[in-house]
């Protein structure tokens, strides 16, 4: 029996979030009243067979009063025999000013005397009990709908594992860094690439790229190193119930070095983990 509590800003992507768990079987409630969740857990711990999983959307369109008692009431679920989890979503405030005015749909907050700014960073100050509880967070300022429901079912839905799930991603710090990254290692130290004529129109996935990096001693020692990181530490991680991590590798484009030691990385943990998924966030496919 599982129950999936979603949350996060107006505009960060919890209807798409509920519609890829619909679609994966899971009996989906948007908006419910926080204070109807401990009779939700009752009818599910009653007919869990007819509700094995399911998810709600919990957010500021709440009663503030039942925000705040957010907390305590997942406390008490966690002490039941229902698996919670609670993934929350959000995007930066320009971003999601960005949406709403593309969309021209209203802010549940906004009205005559608050205006969409106002809303949006208010709604932060309302969901910050939720967020500091959540499993998983996703942060979807560059995120395409299809990279949104790639990502939830990737670590939501993807792993059957119960260990930690590794999600590591490059970038380009010239883009900026992943605000939802867990650990973030700079990687521009190393030989670049991108000075190599040759290689400049390539990526850190194309052979030539790779023997390049590969055949070098700094980047050998990086990549060691970053690999006995996380080889002692990943089990401290796991056993503190971190259900997911994501590693971000940046060097100063995202095309070359910080793909390259990304796929080595995934490759590594690949044989030892369940759930091991690489992201190149400035690649277009």
């Amino acid at each position: 029996m599982k129950l999936t509590i979603v949350s996060g800003r107006s505009g960060s992507g919890k209807s798409t979030v509920l519609h890829v768990l619909e679609d994966h079987g899971y009996y989906c409630i948007d908006n419910l009243p926080a204070s109807l969740l401990p009779a939700l857990a009752n009818r599910i711990s009653k007919d869990g067979n007819d509700l094995p999983e399911v998810a709600v959307s919990i957010d500021a369109r709440n009663v503030s009063e039942d925000l705040e008692k957010v907390p305590e009431i997942i406390a008490e679920l966690r002490n039941t025999q229902i698996s919670t989890k609670i993934l929350f979503l959000d995007a930066n405030s320009q971003t999601l000013l960005r949406r709403f005015n593309e969309s021209r749909r209203k802010h549940p907050l906004s009205n005559e005397t608050i205006g969409l700014k106002e809303a949006i960073n208010t709604e932060s100050d309302l969901l910050e009990h939720i967020s500091l509880l959540a499993s998983l967070a996703i942060d979807t300022s560059n995120m395409s709908l299809q990279a949104l429901r790639q990502t939830v079912k990737e670590q939501l839905l993807g792993g059957q594992s119960r260990a930690t799930a590794l999600l590591f991603q490059s970038f380009g710090f010239k883009h900026g860094v992943p605000a939802d990254a867990d650990i973030v290692y700079d990687v521009r130290c190393l030989p670049n690439p991108y000075w190599d004529a040759s290689l400049r129109s390539l990526t850190g996935l194309d052979q030539p790229v790779a023997d390049f990096l590969g055949s070098d001693e700094e980047v050998t020692g990086m990549l060691t190193d970053i690999l006995n990181f996380l080889y002692k530490w990943l089990p401290s991680f796991d056993a503190n119930n971190r259900s997911y991590l994501t590693i971000a590798i940046g060097c100063t484009g995202g095309q070359h070095r910080s793909v390259y030691l990304c796929e080595r990385l995934s490759q590594a943990f690949e044989k030892k983990l369940a759930n091991v998924q690489v992201r190149h966030r400035e690649l277009r496919e």
